[in-house]
């Protein structure tokens, strides 16, 4: 394309020489201000003026994109810095504090043996005098030794003496007739019968039998009794309850187990020991015949 160029315009060059020559016989050549060609002579052929082609410029060349590094997003701005409360100065005390004396704790009582809780008996529940009440006022367990606190009620109590095998009998006996004697002063009944056994050795025993009574109605209260009957109170303070429930005739193997966990624990008793009948004394082989042993700790 370039060389075609150059031939192109070496040829023009040439025509415009030729064709000055021819002029220059004819007329004045041009003033030096013309710069424009003359005319071709009448009949001359008019060589065709032969233009550039010009080349075309090739599109210029899009760069690739040279991967290089990622724009660095700005770091977020720091939250801004909370501005601390003013703190408070403590009031000014209107008087110089002076330091209290240090008091001592209190003196604590020397522990002392813990007393069973007695539940509420029936009478301090309703009011009314329960029959059927016991000392502990709760039923006792065969299997277990129960600590309780006795507290002196007012009975009704006769005193006797009998052998061992007339015993049950002269027990028996001795509560009916606590039991006239109190119906007869009007005195409610307030509890199981009981037996306080005073003495005992091989040919038998001396016993006090008790009823538990409750007061006289007004005008009453001077009663005389008869039969040997007298008022009275049952044995107070702290006491161990065993429980037998078998015939009484086999209350002996009861006061064997007695023996052995006293001597077993290193308790000493007092000789009296009392004998409360959960159960009514009808038969003497009443397997399930109830009776509450209390011994009272020395």
């Amino acid at each position: 394309m370039q060389h075609r160029r150059i031939a192109v315009g070496t040829l023009a060059a040439f025509l415009s020489v030729g064709s000055l020559a021819s002029a220059q016989t004819r007329v004045a050549p041009p003033s030096a201000v013309e710069s424009a060609p003359l005319a071709p002579p009448p009949g001359a052929a008019v060589p065709a003026q032969v233009q550039p082609t010009p080349a075309p410029t090739p599109p210029a060349a899009v760069p690739e994109p040279v991967p290089g590094p990622q724009p660095v997003q700005p770091a977020p701005a720091p939250p801004r810095p909370l501005t601390p409360e003013p703190v408070q100065p403590a009031p000014t005390p209107q008087m110089p504090l002076e330091p209290q004396p240090v008091q001592p704790p209190p003196t604590l009582p020397a522990p002392g043996p813990i007393q069973p809780v007695q539940p509420p008996s029936l009478q301090q529940q309703t009011g009314v005098l329960d029959p059927n009440a016991t000392l502990a006022g709760k039923r006792g367990d065969q299997s277990d030794v129960d600590e309780v606190l006795l507290v002196a009620k007012p009975v009704l109590k006769l005193s006797g003496a009998a052998s061992w095998d007339e015993g049950f009998k002269r027990l028996a006996e001795s509560f009916r007739v606590l039991r006239q004697e109190a119906e007869r002063a009007r005195l409610p009944i307030a509890g199981r019968p009981l037996t306080l056994f005073l003495e005992t050795d091989d040919n038998g025993f001396r016993y006090e039998a008790m009823l538990p009574v409750g007061p006289a109605p007004e005008g009453e209260r001077n009663a005389t009794f008869g039969d040997g009957v007298r008022p009275g109170l049952t044995p107070a303070g702290p006491s161990l309850r065993f429980v037998h429930v078998a015939p009484y005739d086999d209350i002996d193997s009861t006061y064997e187990t007695i023996t052995a966990y006293l001597e077993a624990k290193a308790i000493s008793v007092k000789d009296a020991f009392l004998e409360e009948y959960v159960g009514d004394l009808a038969d003497p082989a009443d397997p399930n015949l109830e009776i509450n042993v209390y011994v009272q700790p020395r």
